[in-house]
């Protein structure tokens, strides 16, 4: 039998795991109240710039990304990772001016919602949610093995209709040939837009997958904030310590439409009253009050809080300068400094 934890490190090892709790649960409340802002700002006709992705459901798995990665690491968060992008450092009034195509966001007005990041903070813009980060990540990955920089982890999220395309497959077997440091984190969210998982796969589960690869997998039931950290921490720290690629597979199901254009019939009453439609959310604050960790008044303090900094972001943003397409200088943001000359 294992010995137990002496006296010295017990309270401290509990005093980690409560903080650690708390932020996590922080960072989802805030994604939760931006999300919704984001929402009604979208039906209201604020936001030119595309639609808008919900991360509701989804924000556990999510931020446990965010929270378990390292200022050098690379992270390529995707439509509904709104709570991974705040826990890796991104703000919530980058987040609102992209989204209302303010030109003093990090795109500058030149995208609008999730195409959003600083690719120098290794905090990578999404091109497609469809699988196309895998290799990017990737690259990244190989350049900064090329440069001899080691510990640094890659990380990137898909839903599992992405798993069902042909950038998911030849990125992952790269990885695993390569033995690249990538976390590759699968949301199964029941539901690639309308289509469900029946018609997506015939595997029993998608971490199934792993071996064929030869990476190693990790699933978890991704409602429970707990087994995301825990999950999670273990899969970043094998990437980080020269074990190769981790799948993660977290089941789950998403608590919304695909996008705030989409009402989602296709979701059966059956499947909300499951255990996959527990909300990630309200389980991680009933947890927070069994065990103590903070009380009814605390939480209360911290949802107001997080609706006081997102309402300060909207009215930052909506009083931004309107973007001037002809006075904008259209290199890219990063390569400026090689254009020679100026018209």
């Amino acid at each position: 039998m294992l010995p137990g934890p002496s006296a010295a490190t017990a309270p401290s090892a509990k005093h980690g795991e409560r903080s650690e709790f708390i932020r996590a649960f922080r960072v989802m409340l805030l994604a939760r109240t931006l999300d919704e802002k984001l929402s009604s700002l979208y039906r209201a006709g604020k936001i030119p710039g595309g639609g808008v992705y919900l991360g509701k459901g989804q924000e556990a798995l999510s931020v446990s990304v965010g929270i378990n990665l390292v200022k050098s690491d690379v992270f390529a968060p995707l439509i509904r990772d709104g709570a991974g992008r705040l826990a890796f450092g991104e703000t919530v009034l980058e987040a609102v001016r992209t989204c209302l195509g303010s030109p003093l966001g990090p795109m500058r007005a030149r995208d609008g919602n999730v195409h959003r990041g600083r690719p120098k903070d290794g905090y990578l813009p999404m091109i497609s949610h469809l699988g196309a980060m895998i290799s990017v990540v990737n690259g990244v990955l190989l350049a900064r093995r090329f440069k001899g920089i080691e510990g640094v982890v890659g990380a990137t999220c898909i839903g599992e209709g992405g798993t069902s395309t042909g950038a998911f497959h030849e990125a992952l077997n790269q990885a695993a040939i390569e033995k690249l440091p990538l976390v590759l984190v699968v949301a199964n969210n029941q539901f690639a837009y309308s289509t469900p998982t029946s018609r997506q796969f015939a595997c029993q589960n998608l971490v199934d997958r792993a071996i064929g690869y030869g990476v190693e997998g990790h699933a978890l039931d991704a409602t429970d904030l707990r087994a995301c950290l825990q999950t999670l921490k273990l899969a970043i720290g094998r990437a980080r310590s020269g074990a190769g690629p981790q799948l993660v597979v977290g089941r789950l199901l998403r608590l919304c439409g695909h996008g705030e254009h989409d009402d989602a019939p296709y979701i059966t009453n059956e499947m909300k009253l499951s255990s996959l439609g527990c909300d990630c959310l309200k389980l991680a604050e009933e947890s927070i009050k069994e065990q103590g960790f903070a009380s009814a008044a605390e939480v209360q303090s911290w949802r107001a809080h997080a609706t006081h900094e997102v309402e300060e972001a909207v009215t930052t943003a909506q009083h931004d300068p309107q973007p001037d397409p002809y006075a904008e200088r259209w290199q890219a943001l990063a390569t400026q400094h090689l254009v020679e000359f100026q018209t």
